[in-house]
């Protein structure tokens, strides 16, 4: 009988120091998990803030772009109006000197020929250029690829602004359907977090849209 008895509080012990594990396993896990949970929501937070960041900053950098544009358009107002008061020619509505406005067109980059053309055509309005010059005062300033396209093109086209500047961004691939393909095969790199990657991602989408706007405008 107290053999019996024995065992029974054998088992009893047992079954005990059984449900004693389980539970110290289940805190455990809940632990794990809730650290995992905590973390997660850590980084979620860390990466928000990290993309208000630099939403932030895209802002300040796009006022301080503006502001710089701006002035230096009064600059060159200025400059324009301090050579035609100095210097005798006919008036504008039946004359235009290329020659002494070439100094004012914009330097030309293959690395930035997307942005290229809307500077050059902000200048080329404000500055009252007129538009059959326009190809004039650009040819001046191209190089590289944009200068060999502006060579091979027929007298007759060469001369069309809006030809010159589709034949161009053709030559660079930054038409609608050259963006079309590099914003669906973008993928995120390994060294790239989620924010940049979908910052990158955004910018080939703003530029896929411009791009069609811009050849619709054609």
């Amino acid at each position: 009988e107290e053999a019996l008895e024995l065992k029974v509080e054998n088992v009893d012990a047992f079954k005990l120091k059984q449900l004693e594990l389980e539970h110290e396993f289940k805190l455990k896990q809940a632990e794990l998990e809730m650290k995992e949970r905590l973390e997660m929501e850590k980084k979620e937070k860390e990466d928000e803030f990290k993309l208000k960041e630099l939403e932030m900053k895209e802002r300040e950098k796009i006022k301080e772009l503006e502001m710089r544009e701006r002035l230096e358009m009064e600059k060159l107002k200025i400059e324009i109006i301090k050579e035609e008061s100095n210097s005798k020619v006919l008036s504008k509505s039946d004359y235009f000197d290329a020659a002494k406005n070439i100094r004012l067109v914009p330097r030309f980059c293959e690395k930035t020929v997307d942005k290229y053309f809307p500077q050059f055509e902000k200048i080329a309005r404000n500055l009252n250029w007129p538009k059959p010059y326009w190809t004039t005062m650009l040819q001046s300033v191209f190089e590289g690829k944009a200068a060999e396209i502006y060579s091979a093109l027929p007298s007759e086209k060469s001369s069309d602004y809006d030809t010159v500047k589709q034949e161009v961004l053709k030559a660079y691939e930054l038409v609608p359907e050259a963006y079309r393909q590099k914003f669906r095969s973008y993928k995120k790199f390994d060294s790239q977090t989620y924010v940049e990657f979908a910052r990158e991602k955004e910018d080939l989408f703003d530029k896929w849209l411009t791009s069609k706007k811009t050849k619709n405008n054609f």
